[in-house]
């Protein structure tokens, strides 16, 4: 009797095919991660244009974020503004603290409700169908700010226009994970985080060009700007392709092929990439069942949806919207003059853009993990020097803690601020991503309007004027933040997403992914 087995019957052949099928699957997959791995990041430069190309795209919808959220606290210096929507005191046109607060916040409400509609469209439409409800959606919020002549009116278009940003900040890190490959992925996640700076940096060139006008275009100039960023993305759009996990998950892998071809180019064999977004949508399906929000809490979804939505809750926590956010004002109640202030204030944002630009090079050399709890470390300190230094009455002590500032926004953008968009982009379960970014900006909406209500009342002269002495609160919050990101901020780098699955899956502690070592049969 030979050692081969008879096949007898037209089922035994179906079986065997599906089989080979099976193991052809796995080879291609095997292959496809293999590639993976021995890619540079010289070679995704070189020959792979297109991807860096839609990925610099996609990540550039979060320009309109950055601008939106810096321009909100530069506007209330704004004359004209405060003019048209608030009231004269004592002969100076000033906001009510109520509408002041409402100003503040409604942009972040919409954001909240934004994140959680585009996740559900993302994935029942697409991704570029997601992004272009978001751009009309911005523009309908644009156009209310411009020509609003009432205050609720204002609000009104600000709250559409957030429900559009929402959009920006869930579909750009969404995207841009999908499609990278894993030595390009930090990059391109954290590119988020560069574009909202980038928003920022034009934000403050545009107030300080109209600010000083004294029509009504002193701020709806401004606001207006805002449709350029609508106007670049609506043209790209129709020329981007879709990612192909979205396709993968709907089971259309016949398109999925087609985007991979139109992201990679004409001459190259997808069919190992597609295996591979196959066999990890496949088997992260099994255990999902389907993709349902309450999934995002179930099982080992648990910990990847912590770690989500904690990395921008740690944002939060080291005083992002009180160093930052105020900056300005936070010079001005330490005794600088306005021009001084105004300075400093471009001087934060532009060491923003520098740490971002230095956080590519710490994420491909350092890891997340590493860099991450760092940058915590780091901030932590600052915050409390910053406290320190107003408890010393010393004019040099008032310079040494405004200049804290500029350092806090270099070792900020370096680390957390940029680092906790590729982590959000890795650590999402496949066929949640869309619905966990979206939690993920729930978070960053919730933190952000009640930091953006709570800050004013710690800083302002009639209300507690703790002035600096709130470094010692954040310091306090950020010790608590970098303790949590010791135990739960995984190393996910150089990791494919079925690699990632496993590690989550088989409940490797985040501590130890940086180790953790595949076996022949983890890959199978």
């Amino acid at each position: 009797m030979s050692g081969r087995q008879e096949i007898k019957t037209e089922s035994d052949v179906a079986d065997v095919t599906i089989h080979d099928e099976d193991l052809t699957k796995r080879d291609e997959a095997a292959v496809a991660v293999a590639e993976e791995h021995r890619l540079s990041m010289g070679d995704v430069l070189r020959n792979d244009k297109r991807i860096v190309w839609w990925c610099f795209f996609f990540a550039m919808s979060a320009v309109g974020w950055g601008f939106d959220a810096q321009v909100n606290g530069a506007m209330i210096s704004v004359p004209a503004f405060r003019l048209k929507f608030g009231f004269m005191y004592e002969g100076s046109p000033v906001l009510a603290a109520s509408w002041q607060a409402a100003f503040n916040s409604v942009s972040s409400v919409g954001q909240f409700f934004g994140g959680f509609f585009c996740s559900w469209l993302a994935d029942r439409l697409g991704r570029k169908p997601a992004l272009l409800v978001g751009l009309v959606l911005a523009t309908g919020g644009i156009f209310g700010e411009v020509f609003a002549n009432k205050n609720v009116e204002f609000l009104i278009g600000k709250l559409i226009l957030g429900i559009g940003l929402g959009f920006y900040l869930t579909v750009g890190p969404l995207y841009c994970s999908e499609v990278s490959p894993v030595v390009f992925r930090g990059i391109t996640t954290a590119g988020i985080n560069f574009a909202i700076v980038i928003g920022q940096l034009l934000s403050n060139a545009a107030i300080k060009g109209f600010g000083a006008r004294t029509d009504s275009w002193a701020y709806r100039g401004p606001f207006m700007i805002q449709l350029l960023f609508v106007g670049s993305l609506a043209v790209g759009l129709p020329f981007a392709p879709e990612s192909p996990w979205y396709f993968v998950r709907k089971g259309r892998l016949e398109d999925a092929r087609k985007s991979l071809q139109s992201l990679y180019g004409p001459d190259v064999n997808v069919g190992p990439k597609l295996a591979i977004i196959v066999k990890t949508v496949d088997e992260d399906m099994e255990l999902t069942s389907s993709a349902k929000w309450i999934h995002c809490f179930q099982g080992t979804n648990l910990i990847r949806t912590i770690i989500s939505m904690g990395v921008f809750a740690c944002q939060h926590l080291t005083g992002i919207v009180f160093v930052l956010g105020f900056s300005t004002y936070f010079f001005e109640l330490a005794g600088l003059s306005d021009s001084d202030s105004f300075d400093l204030g471009v001087g934060v944002t532009s060491c923003g853009v520098v740490g971002n630009l230095i956080s590519w090079a710490v994420l491909n050399n350092f890891g997340r993990r590493k860099s991450f709890v760092s940058g915590m470390v780091a901030l932590t300190i600052v915050l409390l020097l910053i406290g320190i230094m107003d408890v010393i009455p010393t004019p040099a002590a008032k310079w040494v803690q405004a200049s804290l500032t500029v350092v806090y926004a270099l070792f900020y953008q370096m680390s957390i601020g940029a680092i906790a968009f590729a982590i959000l982009g890795e650590a999402s379960s496949p066929s949640l991503r869309a619905k966990t970014i979206g939690l993920a900006t729930a978070t960053q909406s919730v933190f952000g309007t009640v930091m953006n209500v709570v800050v004013p009342y710690l800083v302002n002269p009639d209300k507690a004027n703790l002035k600096g002495k709130v470094g010692f609160i954040f310091g306090g919050l950020s010790a608590a933040a970098t303790l949590w990101s010791f135990f739960y901020i995984p190393e996910l780098k150089g990791r494919t997403f079925d690699e990632i699955d496993h590690m989550f899956q088989n409940r490797v502690n985040p501590r130890e992914m940086a180790s953790y070592t595949f076996s022949g049969t983890d890959r199978s």
